[in-house]
């Protein structure tokens, strides 16, 4: 394992701080305004309304996590965690969202629903004990394996079906800010390895602006100043969108405790059960506020461990500077803006390397790991099955809507076979 050029309660100075800050929010934003974007365009809501939801997303993100990296008494995790809207709640929100009760009943059931994490923050010291290395060494690396699929639509410059994916011009592209991230990681010394990732990509973005790749539209047309608007839509409160929302939530606690998990393997620190309640209270309590200030439910983010892993800065100052970035996004939108203009390209020649580094630290968890059979079926059935879903969604997509929501999730499948299959399968005997 390499050493960590900054351990989580190191301060680096400020000049360094703000690159490196700015380096994770690279890394999160476009995944932050994802999901807001999705709900919004696929609901057919005005513009003005996006909007509301994004700002506040931005908002909110940072909010949660500043309090995340730092914690107010029991809540936080007091680690260098991301925090920002989850995709885990996309098709519950917008199966509400689509009835009589539209966005007021998907934040009013996100209210209701994030009473279950909430709740279930205070069991995390149990659940702690159901992750021995086995287990968490198969959560980490689907984490990674799960978020490769995204890095390489990023490398091919959007999504499969656009006309320009995979263009030459897009994999040359990537594959330059990918190579020099790794020449920097390696060779360079003091800030050009430690800010190795955002310094590709202004490199990558400066070449691209030479090229006339990027449009300043969306920055031009962004406005000065937002202000947050608490209760936008309003709140209501349908059973059923409840429901959907609480088992939502319920896979969310997987997940996070899972990123929580391997976010300690990144920043060598030990995760315990306080950890995994600070962190999931905080994930709970911050959805809720989400709710109030308009906008879709939060989870942590698995694409900044990634940052973490690969340039060996683990300061939760450094991430708490970028949750204040994140509310400066939200109140100016036009900063966002700016980064979200970023092609691409830029962005999967980085992401590519930051994924594959958590990948990596799963290897390295699981080669510690004893060598039987029965932890060896663990390790080939989690994985196994937790891929199928992830490079083949469609699997699912004739099966009941209950299925979808608990097992659209790779992390989600690989984390609950290995849990499960390490209680019921017996040791291996002598």
């Amino acid at each position: 394992m390499q050493q960590l050029r900054y351990p989580v309660d190191a301060k680096p100075p400020f000049g360094l701080t703000l690159l490196l800050a700015l380096q994770h929010l690279l890394a999160a934003l476009g995944g932050i305004i994802a999901v807001p974007l999705v709900i919004g365009n696929v609901l057919k809501l005005p513009t003005p309304d996006t909007i509301v939801l994004v700002n506040a997303a931005l908002l909110v993100s940072g909010v949660v996590t500043i309090i995340q990296c730092r914690g107010i008494g029991p809540i936080g995790l007091r680690l260098p965690s991301v925090m920002g809207t989850s995709f885990t709640f996309v098709a519950a929100a917008l199966a509400i969202g689509f009835s009589e009760h539209g966005v007021a009943g998907i934040l009013g059931a996100s209210l209701v629903g994030s009473l279950v994490m909430i709740i279930g923050s205070f069991f995390m010291p149990y659940v702690r004990k159901l992750f021995p290395p086995v287990v968490t060494g198969v959560v980490v690396m689907m984490i990674g394996l799960s978020l490769i699929p995204v890095a390489v639509d990023w490398f091919a410059g959007g999504q499969k079906g656009d006309p320009h994916y995979a263009d030459p011009a897009n994999l040359a592209m990537a594959t330059f800010v990918l190579v020099l991230v790794v020449i920097l990681v390696q060779w360079g010394k003091g800030i050009f390895s430690a800010a190795a990732i955002v310094i590709g990509m202004m490199i990558g973005y400066i070449v691209s602006l030479a090229l006339g790749w990027i449009d300043f539209s969306a920055v031009k047309n962004a406005d000065a100043v937002a202000i947050p608007q608490p209760l936008h839509f309003g709140l209501a409160f349908p059973i059923s969108g409840i429901i959907g929302m609480s088992i939502a939530y319920l896979v969310t606690i997987v997940e996070s405790s899972g990123n929580f998990l391997a976010l300690g393997n990144a920043t060598q620190t030990e995760i315990t059960g306080k950890h995994l309640r600070g962190g999931v209270l905080c994930d709970g309590l911050g959805s809720a506020f989400a709710a109030i200030m308009s906008t879709t439910p939060f989870s942590s983010f698995a694409q900044n461990i990634g940052v973490i892993s690969l340039t060996g800065v683990a300061s939760r100052h450094v991430v708490t500077v970028m949750g204040i970035l994140l509310v400066f996004a939200g109140i100016f939108p036009w900063f966002g803006a700016l980064i979200v203009s970023i092609p691409n390209p830029v962005l999967g020649g980085a992401g590519l390397m930051m994924f594959a580094m958590i990948i990596a630290a799963g290897i390295q968890m699981l080669d510690k790991v004893e060598r039987s059979k029965r932890n060896g079926l663990i390790i080939a059935i989690s994985i196994g099955c937790g891929l199928a879903v992830t490079t083949r969604p469609e699997l699912l997509d004739k099966l009941p809507s209950f299925f979808k929501e608990v097992f659209g999730s790779g992390i989600t499948v690989g984390s609950i076979l290995a849990l499960v299959l390490n209680l019921i399968l017996p040791e291996d005997k002598a």
